[in-house]
């Protein structure tokens, strides 16, 4: 099912995250673009990081910004205010305790404040290329309705996965399942009359599609 949505997805869009990624080769700009993502649709994720890496794209330099001067450029990202703190916090612990630069670790990454295990994973995964399974909605949703996983929550899909998944196929998983949920395999009434993947695909929880 992997290699055959890896041949369907250069129709779909790119998601901000990793067009970011791909433009710039930065785990900082992973990083806080990540933390700008969060419950904020992509459409708004991609020019609000923008904005902001354009006045900021170094710890120090984003920590010599106002709350203020954040949160204008990151408007309208969901709940602005508070990333504008946190996104000054994390400069502030980058500069303090990894000398201004981003860990490759999970662990480390999740001792910043307001990274949480998603973010860590996609930090680990899109910033430094190395192994890591990062579980947001569309990857729970989809994980569980073709019937790969069976779990309630993101963190018991990551660890199923961890333990199931091919080492192989944990890069790219997340940035493959995230195009293929928001193009495709929708929350709701999903699009199986064209999905590449339906054949194969237990259609759990599904009970209206296009």
């Amino acid at each position: 099912m992997i290699r055959r949505l890896e041949r369907t997805r250069g129709g779909w869009n790119p998601t901000a995250l990793a067009f970011i990624a791909e433009a710039s080769d930065d785990p900082f700009r992973v990083l806080i673009a990540c933390v700008l993502s969060l419950r904020t649709q992509d459409t708004t994720t991609g020019p609000a990081a923008a904005r902001l890496f354009a006045l900021a794209d170094t710890p120090g330099a984003m920590l010599a910004l106002t709350p203020k001067q954040i949160e204008r450029a990151i408007y309208p990202v969901g709940f602005y205010r508070t990333k504008a703190r946190v996104v000054r916090g994390i400069a502030r612990d980058l500069i303090e305790r990894f000398a201004g630069s981003v860990p490759d670790s999970i662990d480390a990454l999740l001792t910043l404040k307001g990274v949480g295990r998603k973010t860590a994973n996609l930090v680990v995964t899109m910033g430094y290329g190395k192994p890591g399974i990062c579980v947001d909605t569309h990857v729970h949703r989809i994980s569980n309705r073709l019937g790969y996983v069976r779990t309630r929550t993101p963190e018991q899909t990551e660890m199923a996965l961890r333990a199931r998944l091919p080492r192989r196929y944990w890069i790219g998983y997340n940035d493959l399942l995230v195009s293929f949920g928001q193009n495709v395999c929708t929350p709701i009434s999903p699009r199986c009359s064209t999905c590449p993947v339906r054949a194969a695909c237990r259609r759990v929880g599904v009970t209206i599609s296009r």
